[in-house]
């Protein structure tokens, strides 16, 4: 852990920017730099009445600018409660979650990772990326609320 990086996977969410937080205070405990990292999945084009409303390179042109956008603006936050000399790079992968998640956990010491906290029939009903990373990363995971 001491000598590699914190993966810290954010969906842009407020739990997840939470668990950016996290994520800078390990890196500067182990003063290792951290790689954020977010997965796109498909998109989807909105329907109104069985037609689409933009087409699906419309879409992904729009997603692509937001995805790009919010990391920088994350990137930087991050960057001015990191200590000097450590850094933040951003990853952006398209594919499923987990798989995407776990792929880049190869090599890194730790992942710090959100999680939304449902419960009950939700729970059981809804995937958890956070249980994925949990039960099959190889490196140790922090779990944050």
């Amino acid at each position: 852990m001491r000598t590699q990086e914190v993966l810290c996977p954010t969906d842009f969410s407020a739990t997840a920017a939470h668990a950016l937080n996290y994520a800078v205070e390990m890196a500067n405990l182990y003063h290792v730099d951290i790689r954020l990292l977010h997965v796109v999945s498909s998109a989807r084009s909105a329907h109104c009445y069985g037609v689409a409303v933009d087409t699906p390179a419309t879409i992904e042109q729009q997603l692509a600018e937001f995805v790009e956008a919010k990391m920088q603006s994350l990137q930087q936050q991050m960057q001015q409660g990191l200590a000097a000399g450590l850094k933040v790079k951003c990853i952006v992968r398209h594919g499923d979650a987990s798989e995407e998640i776990l792929a880049e956990s190869a090599d890194v010491g730790m992942v710090v990772i959100a999680s939304h906290g449902s419960s009950g029939l939700v729970d059981f009903l809804k995937h958890h990326v956070s249980q994925d990373i949990v039960r099959l990363a190889k490196c140790p995971v922090l779990v944050v609320k």
